[in-house]
């Protein structure tokens, strides 16, 4: 393992990261306002996940979204046997769309490590496939370190393997280098805070990250190891160290992301963690994903985001623009990959 940017203090310029002054350009907040910036997403999962997504009111009534003590909850329902669709969820895209800036995300508490969940945290653009996507938390089931991956819809996009503390997954980020679409170029963070359960037990932490013309890098610090500048809003990447995930090398990334929104989401089984099912761990717990999901609503009290904060940083050469209400379909998702809004 390279040097995490856990432990690593203020070292200076990192090589191809800008220096530009970063100023707070939306903070979601921790109240009932954060829900209003958000389109909750009600259409059938198209990667085929065992979930019914319920729109606001619902979600409300049901227990499964909640706003108090400073932080914002999402949840799953954990009460009661599911029926098709699936288990009660929320999906959550932000009404507005950003091109470049610095998105940090304080999380108090992930979905955990539970057999046959399956959450994100991730940016989509606004006409999927066409303006990419970029996965900063995912993974699936009992898995217990995160995948950060990028997905283009055009081929011609690779990484270099330097410049970034996690291990190299893939170099391609073209989504058609596999011919069901769920190719992507993916970077691991061999860390077990980086996910679910281990993520949970340190406390908690930060995801930062920051996208450019020149790429897209993402920090990782555990909630003891927060770098001041974050804390008082006045963040600095290039005094950060050496990030957990870097994607820069052979890739117009202007051409291949734009308008990118904001998503929280936790599904279930479907392509990524139902086809594994028959073969991780989770396997001795029941026959097929869908049984274990259906039929076990308690296994999934960890299933669920507690939000201390979700700001946008723009810097002189970042911009955003406004989106109306998302009625673009999610297209497909893998494992390391979900791709459509």
């Amino acid at each position: 393992m390279l040097v995490s940017s856990e432990i690593i203090p203020a070292l200076g310029l990192f090589l191809g990261l800008t220096t530009a002054t970063y100023t707070l350009q939306d903070d979601y907040g921790t109240n009932q306002t954060f829900f209003s910036k958000f389109d909750f997403f009600t259409s059938p999962d198209p990667t085929h996940g065992y979930v019914e997504y319920v729109d606001r009111a619902t979600a409300q009534s049901a227990g499964l979204i909640s706003a108090s003590s400073g932080s914002v909850y999402l949840g799953v329902d954990t009460s009661n046997v599911a029926s098709s669709p699936g288990r009660q969820s929320v999906r959550l895209t932000s009404k507005k769309a950003y091109n470049h800036g610095l998105v940090i995300l304080d999380l108090e508490h992930m979905p955990g490590s539970v057999c046959g969940s399956w959450p994100a945290f991730w940016m989509i653009g606004t006409v999927p496939p066409t303006a990419g996507e970029i996965d900063i938390i995912e993974g699936i089931s009992d898995y217990t370190t995160n995948e950060v991956t990028l997905h283009t819809n055009e081929d011609g996009c690779s990484i270099q393997n330097s410049g970034f503390s996690g291990s190299l997954d893939t170099s391609e980020c073209y989504i058609y280098t596999k011919s069901d679409g769920s190719g992507g170029c993916g970077i691991i963070d061999p860390s077990k805070q980086s996910y679910g359960d281990g993520f949970n037990a340190a406390g908690g932490g930060v995801f930062a990250t920051e996208w450019t013309s020149d790429g897209v890098h993402v920090w990782r610090f555990s909630n003891s190891s927060i770098p001041a500048d974050i804390s008082s809003g006045r963040p600095n990447p290039s005094t950060w160290g050496t990030p957990v995930a870097s994607f820069a090398g052979n890739c117009d990334f202007d051409a291949q992301f734009n308008n990118l929104h904001i998503v929280f989401d936790i599904t279930f089984c479907g392509d990524w963690a139902g086809s594994e099912w028959s073969s991780d761990s989770c396997t001795s717990k029941a026959p097929t994903c869908q049984d274990f999901v259906q039929n076990h609503p308690k296994a999934f009290t960890e299933s669920y985001w507690r939000v201390r904060s979700l700001k946008v940083y723009t810097n002189d050469r970042s911009t955003k623009r406004s989106a109306g209400t998302n009625t673009i379909p999610k297209v497909r998702r893998r494992g390391g990959h979900k791709y459509g809004m």
